[in-house]
């Protein structure tokens, strides 16, 4: 298991850097063809499509190596068993909004099954849209364990 979700974590890092240089090129090739007067006019919603992909993808990339922004000027000041208890209150709390974000994501998904991206007739907005519930998917996991690492290292009394 624990193999899966490495793996996964490195294709996530692997996915992101590929969808933004992506986004780079398209962004660049529309800004030259207008300043030539023969605009691109997919290229930004396409661009807009990669980013919301890329955006969920290296938010678990982040939560994973614990590079979110976290204000813990007063949790520092407690005993770590209770900075431990803390961290684990807001990883249920953080797993119950992810919980929230699957539901209504693919809920908000299948209702965006008619809308089009402007400029990009045919290109359903559901495709960018089911960017929430999976990359909420992909945050609960990394959650969970996160979860599972805190209870063990709670009941071994590892720091």
């Amino acid at each position: 298991m624990k193999r899966i979700y490495d793996f996964i974590g490195k294709l996530e890092i692997y996915l992101t850097g590929i969808l933004l240089v992506i986004m780079v090129i398209f962004i660049f090739m529309a800004g030259v063809s207008r300043s030539l007067r023969n605009p691109i006019y997919w290229a930004n919603p396409l661009a807009s499509f990669l980013f919301a992909w890329a955006a969920m993808f290296a938010m678990d990339v982040a939560y994973r190596q614990n590079k979110l922004m976290s204000v813990d000027i007063l949790v520092k000041r407690f005993p770590e068993k209770i900075q431990r208890y803390i961290r684990i209150f807001n990883y249920v709390f953080i797993f119950a909004f992810l919980i929230y974000l699957i539901f209504y994501g693919i809920k908000l998904s299948f209702i965006m099954k008619y809308r089009t991206f402007e400029g990009m007739y045919g290109f359903s907005y559901m495709w960018a849209t089911l960017s929430v519930p999976v990359g909420a998917t992909l945050l609960g996991i990394t959650t969970i364990v996160k979860i599972v690492e805190e209870v063990q290292n709670l009941r071994s009394g590892r720091k």
